[in-house]
């Protein structure tokens, strides 16, 4: 299992590498994480589970499912939707977070006992941290699930942000002996200094605690989408076209954007001025429509998107972003609020009871520019939406098109690489599985390989 002394300590990244270091070794490996909290989420038998479960998955070389993130938190105004097994729990849903735990614990062990029993190795993931006092009597994702798995335990930290040694130790220390036990060694995470810098901290940390530094671990560059898929990236590239996608507070599934910023200068827009000169601006899928129009309305860039549209940009609409763009939002069960929308394209949404998650194929029609390019792509990807939107025939839209604007219901399909060559005139130079090769050899090369294989079982 992979802890962290805090959230962003690279814990996924982590388990992510493990997951494609152990399927190196001839091992059937999944990915675990008991409860994870994202809006960004991919479509699998089954339901939704969090991107970063989908991803470690396709390091360790097999079929992402609902089992490997057996509850998943979607935020909403707040409070959060409830996901079990891969669909929404309406009743624990509209339950206080502290008496979620122990109905959600039983889903957690199921799930865990499961995989344990089928794979050679499970690669679980924490939340957070183990130590957060406050919280640890609800804890289902840390401590807890490393008793039940009988787990060892690897503690990260980021290195980079400083006081890796005194939050390891704190971390710790703040550990009851039972579970202090269970932490088998430290990992200092995304380190860019000098390594003969860092003695006789970690031989100080293991006399005080008895547990050995077994990792140091350098920066990362990747390509693998952040948690929140809007990360900061590296600076601007030039020649590469301007794209600006809008980052509402409640904007979803943005990881399908991760390949965009391998062939265009993404720029992820909060402000009306951080459209200008863009060649495309994309309004993303949104988990909560009317309050991000609303944000849209009070930050100003509800006027600057119309403006780009009608100056002739590109503007394109995914999900919730197709809804955006519409005329009307109506909400007859009060699921998520009614109003106008932009008017940009001839439509009315209608927010259902239940959410709708699919798969999903077709052969995208013929069309005119800016557009024409994607004429006749065969295109899959994914849908999770709560809402039907219609065009003025009163005919359902999956795709629609007016001009320079366009929208589209599925995600997915900006991580075609047919797509993006249509849209942006080039193809992404890296792939996911040279990712998770550089991820594993990284960690082959700076963890203590040997100390891996005895943790596993292995030797």
């Amino acid at each position: 299992m992979i802890q962290g002394c805090t959230s962003w300590a690279g814990k996924s990244l982590l388990t992510t590498a493990l997951c494609r270091w152990y399927a190196r070794q001839g091992l059937t490996v999944a990915p675990f994480k008991a409860q994870n909290m994202s809006n960004n989420a991919r479509v699998v038998d089954g339901g939704e589970i969090g991107v970063a479960q989908w991803l470690q998955a396709r390091a360790a070389g097999v079929e992402p499912e609902v089992r490997m993130n057996p509850v998943l938190l979607k935020p909403e105004s707040g409070t959060s939707q409830v996901v079990r097994l891969g669909r929404v729990d309406a009743e624990l849903s509209r339950r206080p977070w502290r008496d979620r735990s122990e109905a959600l614990w039983p889903t957690v062990e199921n799930a865990l006992a499961e995989l344990l029993d089928e794979y050679d190795v499970v690669v679980i993931e924490g939340a957070g941290s183990p130590a957060e006092i406050n919280l640890a009597a609800n804890d289902i994702v840390n401590m807890r699930v490393a008793e039940r798995a009988d787990a060892p335990v690897l503690l990260a930290v980021d290195i980079d942000r400083g006081g890796a040694f005194a939050h390891l130790y704190g971390t710790w220390a703040l550990l009851p002996p039972q579970h202090q036990r269970r932490i088998r060694g430290f990992v200092l995470n995304r380190f860019r200094g000098d390594a003969s810098l860092l003695p006789p901290g970690p031989e100080q940390l293991e006399r005080l605690t008895g547990v050995p530094t077994v990792g140091v671990v350098p920066m990362i560059r990747h390509d693998l989408p952040d948690e929140d898929g809007a990360a900061l990236r590296a600076p601007v590239r030039g020649g590469l076209p301007p794209v600006a996608i809008v980052r509402y507070p409640a904007a979803s599934n943005l990881d399908e954007f991760a390949l965009v910023e391998q062939v265009a200068d993404v720029r992820w827009a909060t402000q009306p001025w951080h459209l200008d000169g863009a060649s495309t601006v994309i309004l993303p899928g949104s988990k909560h429509v009317a309050s991000d129009l609303a944000w849209l309305r009070a930050s100003g860039l509800d006027a600057a998107v119309v403006a780009a549209a009608r100056a002739g940009v590109r503007v394109l609409g995914v999900c919730g972003g197709l809804q955006l763009l519409g005329r009307r939002l109506e909400d007859p069960y009060g699921v998520d609020g009614s109003g106008d929308g932009l008017g940009l394209l001839p439509l009315t949404t209608t927010f259902a009871r239940d959410k709708l998650v699919q798969r999903g194929s077709l052969t995208l029609p013929a069309l005119d520019p800016p557009w024409a390019a994607l004429s006749g792509l065969p295109v899959s990807g994914y849908e999770i939406r709560q809402g039907r939107t219609v065009d003025a025939s009163g005919t359902d839209v999956v795709l629609a098109v007016d001009g320079n604007v366009a929208g589209w219901y599925p995600h997915g399909w900006f991580e075609d690489e047919a797509v993006l060559q249509a849209l942006f005139g080039a193809r992404p130079t890296r792939t996911l599985d040279a990712t998770f090769e550089r991820l594993a050899d990284v960690v082959e090369a700076h963890v203590d390989t040997g100390v891996l294989r005895s943790l596993a079982g292995l030797s």
